[in-house]
């Protein structure tokens, strides 16, 4: 069976892996930092678009370094259970040999929710604590949480460029004695998109029974690939006419409502002056458009927004685009991303102030937070507000535009809990209550059978006549007059008991009054 080219030519040395000279030069660094001890930041993120080299980079900076590889892929259960049986043990120890462990978990972005339940926590717990170098390869950086982002070194693998892509694929060429038109490597490496991976399947699959390989021969074994939106985003910018840019989105694997966003964050980018001002007109009236079917749920308009979007930028400008330009992805998306978990927290105070006032959770977040917020802030008002619906302290700083960890949080959650204590406590006590009063036909059992015993000196009869006189004593008590004196009278035993109760009873409807 022939190997696959792509495990066959991966880059051993870190000098062999092409076109992100940077990226290979900070991850250098970084293991030179773990080589002289441990540095401030223990892990790393390599990040990028699939196919340009992560997880070769790392792999061969393990055996540059001459330390032993431990990987985690996708294929792999990525549990808090697995990552700290497999990963655990390896992030702390040395081998035998006294060398170092590098800890590769791939696609660290990618965790699915049941069956990788806690692996993010356990990620980052792993990377806080471990004592050996870790790397995390991700194709979305913003798709990871930003407490595992900010404890990681950030570095960004680029896209290669067709004509590096190309030159690679003819030394693959070489090896395999294969004769292959310069024609037809361009085009492999134009389709990939700066994918070295695809670009090397595509040769090894269009070559596949040949000794030469042409243009024919690609075009016939070239893969179904999505446009890059690079790609798409170059031929909008810099197209040679409308025509063209619109065609060009025509395979993007992304709806309009989605390129829109692209195009509003590179915009500024490459038009300047006058040509920024009709580009930002055209792409109003897109956005016209898109607003327009979402109201009507017509996706025929979408037809219109992608012209206005694609076509009319290209016509805003006044000549040729040159130069390179870096695309960033859209900021708005990276914003989402951060204030994810706050948006989690502000929906879970939404739903238990909807569940309590009977109201959607979009009234509760638009119309009632305000209000609730005015309450948390009142000092009297806030813990039992808090208690009734059940907030926790997140929620509670989230109302009250604070931090969790403010005193004045602190103080609400704390008082909030002892309320709701308190009434867990008063729910036993009544609960207590009604059982000890229900079983009387029990006693009188006990009695009876206490009565007809052969011991003539068990006789049970008389404490319960004594009991029975004492509650006819206690009942007729208070219809009995009172000697007027001066100062208040001492209570009896049975009116403190009352009033005790009675004082549990309003704690209990000053909680639930609200």
């Amino acid at each position: 069976m022939q190997s696959r080219w792509v495990e066959k030519y991966r880059p051993s040395r870190l000098d062999d892996i092409l076109g992100n000279d940077k990226a290979i030069s900070l991850l250098r660094s970084w293991a030179a930092a773990w080589q002289s001890g441990s540095p401030e930041q223990r892990a790393a993120i390599l990040y990028g678009p699939a196919g340009v080299g992560k997880t070769s980079a790392a792999l061969a900076l393990a055996q540059e370094m001459d330390w032993d590889a431990i990987e985690m892929n996708a294929s792999d259960q990525r549990t808090a259970t697995a990552i700290g049986a497999v990963v655990g043990p390896a992030s702390q120890a040395k081998t035998f040999s006294g060398r170092r462990r590098l800890i590769v978990i791939d696609e660290a972005d990618n965790l699915h929710g049941t069956y990788d339940r806690g692996g993010a926590a356990a990620i980052l717990r792993l990377v806080r604590e471990t004592a050996q170098p870790i790397l995390l390869i991700a194709n979305e950086y913003y798709a990871m949480e930003k407490p595992l982002r900010d404890a990681c070194l950030a570095i960004q693998f680029r896209s290669i460029r067709a004509t590096t892509v190309a030159l690679a694929l003819r030394e693959i060429c070489r090896a395999e004695n294969l004769e292959c038109q310069p024609e037809a490597l361009m085009s492999i490496s134009e389709s990939a998109g700066g994918d070295l991976r695809s670009a090397i399947n595509d040769l090894q699959a269009a070559a596949e029974g040949l000794s030469r390989l042409t243009v024919e021969d690609v075009a016939t074994g070239e893969r179904d690939v999505k446009a890059s939106i690079f790609r798409v985003l170059d031929g909008i910018f810099r197209g040679s006419s409308a025509t063209s840019a619109l065609k060009s989105s025509y395979d993007l694997d992304e709806s309009p409502e989605d390129l829109v966003h692209w195009i509003d964050e590179n915009l500024p980018a490459v038009y300047k002056g006058p040509d920024l001002y009709r580009g930002f007109e055209s792409l109003s009236r897109a956005d016209i458009f898109l607003g327009r079917v979402r109201i009507r749920q017509n996706y025929g308009m979408w037809r219109y927004a992608s012209f206005f979007m694609t076509g009319g930028i290209s016509a805003a400008k006044s000549g040729r685009k040159g130069g390179y330009v870096a695309f960033k992805p859209p900021s708005l998306w990276r914003r989402l991303g951060q204030t994810r978990k706050a948006r989690n927290v502000r929906d879970s105070a939404a739903k238990k102030i909807g569940r309590h006032c009977h109201v959607g959770v979009g009234y509760a977040r638009t119309e009632l937070s305000e209000f609730i917020s005015r309450l948390l802030r009142d000092k009297g008002m806030g813990p039992r507000v808090a208690a009734l619906l059940d907030l926790n302290a997140e929620e509670i700083a989230l109302l009250i535009e604070s931090s969790p960890t403010t005193r004045k949080v602190q103080s609400i959650f704390e008082e909030a809990e002892l309320l709701k204590e308190s009434e867990r406590l008063l729910e036993i006590r009544k609960g207590l209550g009604e059982a000890v009063k229900s079983p009387p036909d029990q006693e009188d059992g006990a009695s009876g059978e206490a009565k007809g015993t052969d011991d003539p000196k068990a006789d049970t009869s008389a404490p319960d006549d004594a009991d029975k006189g004492a509650d006819c004593q206690r009942a007729e008590k208070p219809a009995q007059p009172v000697r007027k004196r001066r100062g208040r009278p001492p209570k009896a035993e049975s009116e403190k008991a009352r009033e005790g109760q009675q004082q549990d009873q309003k704690q209990q409807k000053s909680l639930f009054e609200f």
